[in-house]
């Protein structure tokens, strides 16, 4: 729809014509003009101007003054709008006595919101446009600087985000097999194992001449690695770690592949001991690297002796952080009871009625929880690898602990020191 309007101003020995058309499409010259704020306007971040073009002439006759002023009888203005679809108003015109006719919609503006919220948001709106400015006039040259750095460091972009998304998709495949429990199937397994255990080789074999490998053993890098290429190593070392743990965790599934209820529950204990083992390791693998580039002597000894021992008190209290859910995974796994209640007896289960709430089929080794619910071992355990309350009555059950990692997944959280 477009709307085209025309207006007359006759005030003050003068003549005002203003023409005005706009459209609800996208404005696609003013993007080319100004792309930032036309963004933001568009998104409804700034009020939209109208996209229209303005002319406007002022005609001033000095000579003929006392025409004019019998022509427009004093302060004039006349309106015409054409809108251009059909149900709505016909061709309209109108006269007024007030001058100014070109600022009704400002007034209209200022006498509904007030005149103090008028000026607000007139100043708002100017602070946005100067900073849309200000970013359209930089943000094309640092685009610029990013594809050259980009084009300086193609082989790490295009390796960075290999190993990540390859990350991501072993992930979500190694939940949906332990989903599966009993149905897991061994060549299946067998096949994802192969494949994870190649990803890591391949990666340690294509980079066999520089020092990638060298902070697996905790040993730093023959030279003082540049600030971006110490930031591919860490994020490269520590995608491809968690992807060789979840080749260990494919093992374990395969392990407790043919497993009963009590088993299912060991796994998803062992499955959360190794992740928490792997947080541990993991938090070691950084330090060798910002350990060499810390202690740049270019810097001054004093100064890079410093910087390097404020680094390793930090890391210091990372790492006492990790051996503590680390030793708490591992006394979960040697409890041999649940720890959120207790196994029933014959006689709870039969007052209690022989059938689990969660899966509607006979109890399995029913246990009973502190709020008295019994449930299947196995179906309250996957409930709690979730959730801290009962199924039923919602009360609090399980203590709280340490995060449990017993469905497969793997922190995707990375350790950049």
């Amino acid at each position: 729809m477009e709307r085209i309007g025309v207006s007359v101003d006759n005030s003050d020995h003068s003549s005002r014509v203003r023409v005005t058309t706009s459209s609800s499409s996208f404005p696609v010259i003013r993007f080319l003009q100004s792309p930032v704020t036309t963004v933001l306007e568009y998104s409804g971040v700034l009020r939209p101007r109208s996209n229209s073009y303005e002319s406007e002439t002022l005609m001033r006759d000095h000579l003929h003054a006392s025409n004019s002023d019998t022509v427009s009888g004093g302060n004039q203005e006349v309106s015409i709008r054409i809108i251009g679809e059909e149900g709505e108003e016909p061709v309209s015109a109108g006269d007024g006595g007030g001058g100014g006719g070109g600022d009704t919609g400002m007034a209209d503006f200022a006498a509904e919101n007030g005149s103090g919220n008028y000026f607000t948001y007139q100043g708002q709106r100017y602070n946005m446009q100067q900073v849309s400015r200000w970013m359209a006039q930089f943000v094309p040259f640092y685009l610029l600087l990013l594809i050259v750095f980009i084009r300086q460091h193609l082989q790490g972009f295009f390796v960075t985000i290999y190993v990540i998304a390859f990350l991501f998709k072993s992930n979500d495949i190694l939940q949906k097999q332990t989903a599966l429990k009993g149905e897991r199937r061994l060549s299946v397994l067998a096949g994802y194992f192969v494949v994870f255990a190649l990803q890591v080789i391949g990666v340690y074999w294509w980079y066999k001449n520089d020092d990638l490998c060298y902070p697996l053993f905790m040993v730093p890098p023959r030279a003082i690695p540049p600030f971006w290429h110490a930031i591919f190593m860490i994020i490269v070392n520590d995608t491809i770690v968690r992807q060789a743990g979840m080749a260990i965790k494919l093992l374990l599934l395969v392990y407790y592949r043919k497993g009963k209820g009590p088993a299912f529950r060991r796994q998803g204990q062992m499955l959360t001991l190794v992740e928490y083992a792997l947080l541990l390791y993991r938090a070691f693998l950084p330090a060798p690297i910002w350990y060499r580039f810390f202690l740049n002597k270019e810097y001054g000894s004093l100064f890079s002796s410093l910087i390097t021992g404020l680094y390793l008190t930090f890391k210091l209290t990372s790492i006492v952080e990790k051996v503590r859910s680390l030793w708490a995974a591992f006394k979960a796994l040697s409890r041999k009871e649940v720890h959120y209640g207790s196994y029933a007896t014959p006689e709870q289960v039969i007052e209690a009625g022989d059938l689990c709430a969660i899966c509607r089929e006979k109890m399995q080794v029913p246990v009973l929880l502190r709020c008295k619910h019994i449930f299947c071992e196995d179906c309250v355990s996957e409930w709690f690898e979730r959730e801290r309350t009962c199924p039923l009555c919602r009360s609090v059950v399980k203590p709280a602990g340490i995060r449990s990692f017993g469905d497969g997944s793997t922190s995707l959280f990375f350790q950049w020191f």
